[in-house]
């Protein structure tokens, strides 16, 4: 076992504060890495506060991590000491039901391993997430990072908001030719519009607010429409391709089902604490359209989307904390007071 510095929540309501944890020693197929940054994710808020149900304290958030590799067990073939890598949401599946066999560990019928407040497969013991400065994970669940070094810190939510961004886009292929509504101008949705427009779709911005609008334009939106302005919305009435929600707070879902064309299909990957209001089933019916939801993606997927991204040199629009400003942090977010992601700099742990 090897001790590792990381920040934790010991209570629902206690501020996350420095903690040491033990890691194991890497296994034959296990990968342990150096956390370089570490995104923080509005799933961390809720698990630190108990929100998605009773966590299992403490809680070690993060699981948007990228860092070098430090040791590798025996039988690991795909990194070596050195390497630049992610981390994603999961750290472990069953890996032998279909979903699994599939690459679907997302789906896995028996439960993944989350990166963090997740039972261990076999052990059952607590896992702990990237607010640390190592971690060792299954070698099948580390990913490889072909950015830039200097770009890493902006690489790290890829590794949440980028797959469950892209999952829902490649799996609908959107591409040139269709029209994609993306709501919200968060840290989902800035992404969702990156992606859309690199896929080469035509990209609307749905936003409640008018000072999104340059933004929006400047991450890649072709339109912008303010949602409340319902003459703005009715020139899209029965157009859309696709539709990506990304808004993380109960609201109309009629309002935008109406503007999907025959056979559209819109996706929810925004996970609001309480339900939306039920649609109306005739805007489902009267168009075949499709109201669907979508959970990160598998490693494959994962993997795919990142060598996507480096490949366009999509990045995500970060601010950069050291790891003492965590709980300031998750009060900003929580008032949407950053552009669009803060990233813990791992380095400012031990200072």
């Amino acid at each position: 076992m090897t001790q590792a510095l990381a920040y934790a929540a010991t209570t629902a309501t206690s501020p996350l504060a420095p903690y040491k944890l033990e890691r194991r020693e890497p296994g034959q197929l296990d990968v342990a890495m150096d956390v370089l940054f570490c995104g923080v994710c509005h799933s961390d808020l809720h698990t630190a506060r108990s929100e998605w149900g009773p966590s299992n304290y403490p809680v070690v958030p993060g699981h948007e991590i990228v860092g070098r590799v430090s040791a590798v067990g025996d039988l690991v073939t795909k990194f070596k000491v050195g390497d630049l890598v992610g981390v994603g949401c999961m750290v472990d599946s069953c890996q032998h039901c279909a979903t699994c066999a599939d690459g679907l560990e997302q789906y896995c019928e028996n439960g993944f391993t989350g990166t963090y407040n997740s039972p261990a497969q076999g052990t059952g013991e607590n896992t702990y997430g990237g607010y640390s400065n190592h971690i060792v994970v299954r070698e099948s669940f580390v990913l490889r990072i072909s950015h830039k070094e200097a770009d890493l810190a902006a690489v790290a939510p890829l590794l949440c908001a980028g797959i469950t961004t892209f999952s829902p886009l490649h799996q609908w292929k959107v591409g040139p030719g269709h029209k994609v509504g993306i709501v919200g101008l968060g840290g989902l949705g800035h992404m969702g519009v990156k992606i859309a427009a690199a896929m080469g779709a035509y990209v609307v911005l749905f936003t409640t607010s008018e000072s999104k609008r340059a933004d929006a334009l400047r991450l890649g939106a072709k339109e912008v429409v303010v949602s409340k302005n319902e003459d703005e919305m009715a020139k899209h009435l029965n157009s859309f391709d696709f539709i990506l929600n990304c808004v993380a707070a109960p609201h109309d879902l009629d309002a935008f089902l109406v503007l999907l064309k025959l056979d559209g299909t819109m996706t929810l990957v925004g996970a609001p604490a309480t339900p939306h209001p039920s649609p109306t089933v005739f805007n489902l019916i009267l168009k075949r359209r499709r109201l669907a939801g979508s959970l990160i993606g598998g490693i494959k997927e994962t993997q795919e989307m990142l060598d996507f991204c480096a490949k366009h040199k999509i990045l995500s629009d970060i601010e950069q904390i050291k790891i003492s400003e965590i709980n300031t942090a998750y009060e900003r977010m929580l008032k949407g007071d950053v552009k669009y992601r803060f990233v813990i700099d791992m380095a400012t742990i031990e200072a």
